[in-house]
């Protein structure tokens, strides 16, 4: 996105090939922006400045990818033109009030089917704003930060709750000067209306919450060592490495350097799952640099010696899917000691059995579920499993690779 809007060419290596990373690339190719794929990960992208967006000639399309659809809409909020974005049925039933009020308070007009998509965004002549996200949400930070870009005045985003800060980081990447300071209530982070983003070259950290799916997989599996290589560190992202070692995870981190503005480093974890002193419960402010990897925790859960118990995670019902309730009820098919919560849930240790699972359409879903058949006795069969490639093509393959080596 920063590297669409530009001025000149942005080269990027190790670019994800998901279903979301390519939603985005479709909908910058239709608001004229040249955008080149190779065959080893590269991605060449020619900007063409804040201003250089041209009209879509149809309807942008988002697939599945919430990220997609809310930060675009904040630069799309910021263009003298109108655009209409819309998505699959299960990003047409999340919820977009959350960026159309502080888009709808800078100056754009956004028309939408009670909050949710489709989409339609009149932009320009944006004004800044202080805005205080009422969700702990790193998407409407991001929204509003990218909008900042197009207003008139400096835009601060307030947060009670700290969130993941890729995009402050990716913007300092790109030239854009973001301050952020620690204030009485919080954090405050702000972005200057004169900020022009500079094309530059990026090499991209493995994903995290992609990693979790692995690392979950080898602590749960006795005598198991895996080693995961040049996996992004931000501690906004890493709570599920400091969860899973609290709880009992044997996991070693090695060889960090910094790449993209990221803190990276290779993530060794060993198998079995060691006695914890802790409570076992999550829950508060770190569910929000959590949320991705709680369907993976979950399975994590059943193998703890006193099970887990999640909450103050009612965001998890907005998601792709209701993943509370797509979590719980898969694991009672899978026998598990489960109980559902308005906010969370509580797994026990449980003995898994194979079983049928529902994916929901959801690919952290189906990815968490297909770490537990590994654990599980007998066979697992998950319907709907290809929506894996939303965020991770090719994940049954490289967890059947990794299961066998």
């Amino acid at each position: 996105m920063l590297g669409s809007i530009a001025s000149g060419e942005t080269r990027i290596s190790n670019f994800a090939t998901s279903a979301d990373c390519v939603s985005t690339i479709g909908c910058f190719r239709q608001l004229g922006v040249s955008i080149e794929q190779g065959n080893n990960g590269t991605l060449s992208i020619q900007g063409t400045g804040k201003q250089g967006l041209r009209p879509p000639t149809s309807v942008l399309d988002c697939g599945n990818s919430g990220t997609t659809m809310r930060l675009i809409s904040g630069i799309l909020a910021g263009q003298r033109f109108k655009s209409t974005l819309t998505g699959d049925e299960s990003l047409q039933s999340r919820p977009m009030k959350r960026i159309i009020e502080p888009l709808s308070r800078m100056g754009a007009t956004i028309e939408s089917r009670d909050g949710y998509a489709p989409l339609t965004i009149s932009g320009g002549n944006l004004s800044g704003i202080e805005y205080a996200p009422p969700v702990a949400s790193a998407q409407i930070k991001s929204c509003i930060l990218l909008a900042g870009l197009f207003a008139d005045e400096k835009t601060i985003v307030i947060e009670s709750t700290p969130t993941r800060d890729h995009t402050e980081r990716m913007m300092r990447e790109f030239g854009i000067d973001v301050d952020v300071k620690k204030i009485d209530n919080g954090t405050e982070i702000s972005v200057s209306a004169s900020a022009e983003p500079r094309a530059t070259e990026l090499l991209i950290p493995g994903d995290m919450s992609s990693a979790a799916f692995f690392m979950v997989a080898a602590a749960c599996l006795p005598d198991s060592r895996l080693t995961l290589t040049n996996v992004g560190l931000n501690p906004t992202r890493s709570a599920v490495v400091d969860v899973l070692r609290k709880f009992g995870g044997n996991i070693e981190i090695n060889g960090e350097i910094e790449a993209a503005g990221e803190p990276v480093g290779d993530i060794t974890v060993g198998g079995g799952i060691g006695d914890s002193t802790a409570d076992n419960v999550v829950g508060g402010s770190v569910i929000a640099n959590l949320i991705d990897e709680i369907p993976i925790l979950a399975i994590f859960g059943t193998q703890m010696k006193g099970g887990l118990e999640v909450r103050d995670a009612a965001e998890l019902r907005v998601k792709e899917s209701d993943r509370i309730r797509s979590v719980v009820n898969n694991l009672k098919k899978m026998n598990a000691d489960v109980e559902e919560f308005d906010d969370g849930f509580r797994v026990g240790p449980s003995k898994l059995k194979g079983a049928v699972i529902d994916s929901y359409g959801d690919h952290r879903i189906a990815m968490a579920f297909g770490v537990a058949g590994l654990i599980a006795r007998g066979e697992t069969e998950i319907i709907g499993a290809e929506c894996a490639d939303v965020s991770f093509p090719g994940f049954f393959d490289v967890l059947e690779k990794a299961a066998n080596v």
